[in-house]
């Protein structure tokens, strides 16, 4: 994926953007960021590939396994610093959705159309199924609770979840910590049963597609300054992207929830995405599916859990309550990929099945508040919805 690289360019253009007012253009500059992050994502991850290979198996896989979705994680926290808590929920949900169903559906549809009928460990893919389970449950019981209290006190609104409730506050901070620990102990599962694990992480140029020993081509000062040169420039490019999400919305009739769960979670993983592919077109189904459900794992059990926490430090905090919609597309699509993984075989059809769903959801997603004054009619025609 060396082409990848070339999108590189995009990083400075999207400073002059930003900073050169005869040059600004908040749709443009959406669009520069997007194509900006993708590169910056791979080297992040090529960084933290290059460090396992010299830190051993065991600190690697920590490394993979904290690091593989640092961009999202950058992004969502600069989304938080600017009190979009919507848009940080949506990109929570649109990365599970999006490994979950479209990155596992087109392995499997390509993967399938290329090699027939594939076969991966079932075990470690039944693992991962329940873990996310788990996940979804530390989602619900928090949305559910929340929707009760609303019903409860008459002011439910199914179209927000930004509400200024304490108990919420609580749940989903002690929810949050369970997640967190739940995590922690699938990494101490996975580094004692490494052939089962299910983590890691892609980077521009992962080597995983050969049974060689990856032998690090980077020093570790080199691994360390990519490292760090990617995390700043995801860190000033999210800036800017956040920034221009409103505007870029409005220029062309989305809400910034659909681009939070669509859009944003495909731009930080794009690098991962595309080796996820790649591997099911070699018919290495195991690392296409440890690709996938991995990153869905460290998504919804880490990245999700700890924004919570992140979130104290500016203000109103995030929560685990999400839209009743979004709770049972993520229901929906787990049982969906664990009914389609329990096997331990997997076709183009399957990867089909997937790919349909994800379109649904979208579809769903796209025209749920895809007109304000519709959405607004709504809050006042059905009552008790504030």
């Amino acid at each position: 994926m060396k082409w990848l690289r070339y999108l590189t360019i995009f990083v400075p253009v999207a400073f002059l953007l930003e900073f050169v007012p005869a040059l600004k253009n908040d749709l443009l500059l959406f669009v520069v960021c997007c194509l900006g992050l993708v590169p910056l994502a791979g080297f992040l991850g090529e960084a933290t590939e290059e460090l396992s290979v010299h830190t051993g198996p065991k600190v690697g896989g920590l490394l993979n396994a904290t690091l593989g979705n640092a961009a999202e994680l950058i992004i969502a926290i600069v989304a938080l610093s600017q009190g979009k808590l919507e848009l940080v929920k949506a990109s929570i949900t649109g990365s599970i959705l999006g490994n979950l169903l479209l990155i596992l559906g087109l392995s499997l549809l390509l993967g399938g159309l290329r090699n027939g009928i594939q076969r991966f460990d079932r075990q470690a893919a039944g693992v991962a199924a329940s873990m996310m389970t788990l996940a979804v449950i530390g989602l619900i019981v928090p949305t559910m609770f929340e929707v009760v209290r609303e019903v409860q006190f008459g002011t439910l609104d199914l179209l927000s979840t930004a509400v200024d409730d304490p108990a919420l506050n609580n749940l989903s901070l002690g929810v949050a910590a369970i997640l967190i620990a739940l995590y922690m102990l699938n990494l101490l599962f996975t580094f004692r049963q490494p052939e089962r694990g299910m983590g890691g992480h892609a980077g521009v140029d992962a080597k995983l597609d050969n049974g060689e020993h990856h032998v690090a081509r980077w020093s570790v000062r080199t691994a360390v300054g990519v490292l760090a040169i990617s995390t700043l420039g995801i860190v000033f490019l999210s800036e800017f992207l956040v920034g221009a999400v409103e505007p870029f919305a409005e220029a062309l009739g989305l809400s910034e929830f659909f681009i939070g769960i669509i859009i944003i979670p495909i731009v930080g993983n794009v690098a991962e995405h595309i080796v996820a592919v790649q591997m099911a077109i070699k018919n290495k189904m195991d690392l296409a599916i440890t690709i996938a459900m991995g990153s869905s794992m460290q998504v919804a059990l880490l990245v999700g859990p700890l924004l919570v926490f992140v979130s104290l430090l500016f203000g109103p905090e995030l929560t685990l309550f999400f839209t009743v919609i979004e709770v049972v597309a993520l229901a929906l699509s787990v049982l969906i990929a664990t009914i389609i993984s329990v096997d331990g075989e997997s076709n183009w059809l399957e990867g089909a099945q997937l790919l349909a769903v994800y379109a649904i959801i979208a579809l769903g997603f796209f025209y749920l508040l895809a007109n304000v004054p519709e959405a607004e009619t709504l809050r006042m025609l059905l009552p008790g919805m504030g």
